[in-house]
């Protein structure tokens, strides 16, 4: 480590010990930023328990990164027989799939790690403080969770101490560069395109959606979004983190100028709602719920995304990313999926060794025909 430094770790259970102005000077510029790390400490996640780690060079802050502790999902991306079968090996031993783990990143969005100066220093700094967290609390692995390629460079040194590098869930984005949703559709193959218009043609002929756009949810619309969010929850094979009900009502609190919410109603009901980030001409479609006994019916999926991106239009949005999972209905309708990374090791040498292969045979890939294609072009 260079001499000239003089490196020091904080690791905090809640973002409030740290100063905000000092948090901001390090920790790069993004949607998930103070205010949400604000959030997640004053929401109760069953999963979860949360860590920030932040390192000064004498008394100057030069590097910071978020961690969680949780009960990892191994087999997060496993899908079809595969998963039946891992299901029962849970049951048996518990703790074989589902181990603790420290994790650096988010359990959702992006992985990312703030240094101003002295990466390869930062990252060792990084790792011994997740290091220290997992000494603490006996968990045999940690994670590097999605981080983009950008990270490459900065997180090779990691392999180099034993990590092994997985692809993992890719997150997916569009760039809008149309002036209307009318020349969006021409950038579609003309089957996805006759079908998304047949679709629409056959619901809006039959059904009036009434679309309101709120910047908080309260009392029994809360209640009722978190109704549909839950049955998507449940509906969902690769469902990671599961969001409490506190964490919507927060959300609004501590970032009231980025929230959006859009909520569908068919003659009073709300069918259907987008929990939206927005930030310049930056648009994330971060949580959604949907009511499954009209969801195919009404085309929701296709109406939500419609009435997203026409908004997304009418103001300026140049970029809307749609995170990870549901990929092909993405894929058709032109999303670019965005590479994400995982880092994995074992604190036991022999088990890590052993956890190579296991690790490669989860890989998303393996399980989802999306993920081939994707590779095949490269």
């Amino acid at each position: 480590m260079d001499a000239k430094l003089n490196l020091k770790i904080k690791i905090v259970n809640k973002i409030e010990e740290i100063p905000q102005d000092q948090w901001d000077s390090v920790f790069p510029k993004a949607l998930e930023n103070y205010h949400f790390f604000r959030t997640l400490d004053e929401s109760s996640f069953e999963q979860f328990s949360f860590r920030y780690i932040f390192v000064y060079d004498n008394d100057t802050p030069i590097g910071a990164a978020t961690c969680f502790i949780m009960d990892f999902p191994l087999d997060i991306s496993v899908t079809g027989p595969l998963k039946s079968f891992i299901n029962v090996v849970k049951k048996i031993f518990p703790g074989l799939i589902n181990p603790k783990v420290v994790v650096c990143g988010l359990p959702m969005g992006p992985g990312r790690i703030g240094m101003t100066k002295a990466p390869t220093e930062v990252m060792e700094a990084v790792n011994s403080g997740l290091e220290e967290i997992a000494g603490e609390i006996k968990a045999p692995l940690i994670f590097f969770k999605d981080f983009a390629a950008e990270y490459d460079d900065t997180l090779k040194a990691l392999l180099r101490d034993g990590f092994t590098r997985l692809e993992s869930l890719p997150n997916t984005e569009m760039e809008i560069n149309f002036k209307d949703f009318d020349g969006y559709l021409k950038t579609l193959s003309s089957s996805s395109r006759e079908g998304l218009k047949r679709n629409f043609k056959k619901v809006d002929s039959k059904i009036k959606f009434d679309l309101e756009i709120v910047d908080k949810l309260e009392g029994e619309v809360l209640s009722q979004a978190y109704e549909l969010y839950l049955q998507t929850y449940n509906n969902h094979e690769l469902g990671f983190e599961k969001l409490p009900l506190e964490f919507f009502k927060n959300l609004s609190k501590n970032m009231p100028k980025e929230i959006k919410y859009f909520l569908w109603r068919v003659e009073g009901k709300l069918v259907t709602f987008a929990l939206c980030l927005v930030s310049g001409d930056y648009f994330i479609d971060y949580y959604l719920g949907f009511d499954y006994t009209v969801s195919n019916q009404y085309y929701l999926y296709f109406i939500r995304f419609r009435d997203l991106l026409k908004w997304c239009i009418d103001h300026g949005i140049k970029r809307y990313e749609m995170g990870q999972t549901s990929y092909e209905p993405k894929r058709r309708l032109r999303f670019n999926f965005i590479r994400y990374y995982l880092y994995i090791k074992h604190r036991n040498p022999l088990l890590n060794f052993l956890l190579i292969p296991i690790s490669h045979l989860m890989k998303p890939e393996n399980f989802d025909p999306v993920f081939k294609q994707m590779n095949r072009k490269d």
